[in-house]
């Protein structure tokens, strides 16, 4: 019954996203998501929630369910090879979660995206908000070009928008 509390709470008091996220940190963050995507195949997409509405909170919704309805939201999955990946941040609980569609599964290990978000989390816990989410963008984007490089004999298709998402 604590645990509920101390996180109703937590999600009733965060801030907005836009104070950690303010226009030139979204930005960069899109800036970070084109320059990686010159690089290899695949399609990055980051999304900030601050909190939960306060009805999911109570029904117990947590932060990987709403990575994974954000992931369908956003049409992630939607690209050809089915290599895209969203990063999602909710702030109140302090979250970062990974989805990578199934053209992934087989090839970076949960271990591998367990230290992308290792690499976020150690940035974000300083306060360095936009440098964690670029820090992550281009771990990703590493792991992403070793598996879907760039074909140059092929124009690279943004399949989706650069732009990060604040839900």
């Amino acid at each position: 019954m604590a645990g509920t509390f101390r996180r109703l709470w937590a999600h009733m008091f965060t801030g907005g996203a836009q104070g950690r996220f303010p226009p030139d940190a979204m930005e960069r963050i899109a800036q970070a998501i084109t320059v990686s995507e010159t690089c290899h195949a695949g399609e990055i997409c980051f999304a900030v929630e601050a909190a939960l509405p306060l009805r999911d909170v109570l029904r117990g919704v947590q932060a990987r369910q709403r990575a994974l309805d954000a992931f369908a939201r956003l049409r992630v999955w939607d690209t050809e090879a089915n290599n895209g990946v969203l990063i999602y941040l909710l702030l109140a609980d302090h979250r970062i979660e990974i989805v990578a569609d199934r053209g992934l599964h087989d090839v970076v290990s949960d271990a591998q995206w367990r230290g992308v978000c290792e690499l976020m989390e150690a940035r974000l816990r300083a306060g360095e908000h936009a440098d964690g989410v670029v820090a992550g963008i281009e771990a990703i984007g590493d792991l992403l070009a070793e598996h879907f490089p760039q074909d140059p004999s092929r124009p690279d298709e943004d399949e989706l928008p650069n732009q990060p998402v604040l839900l």
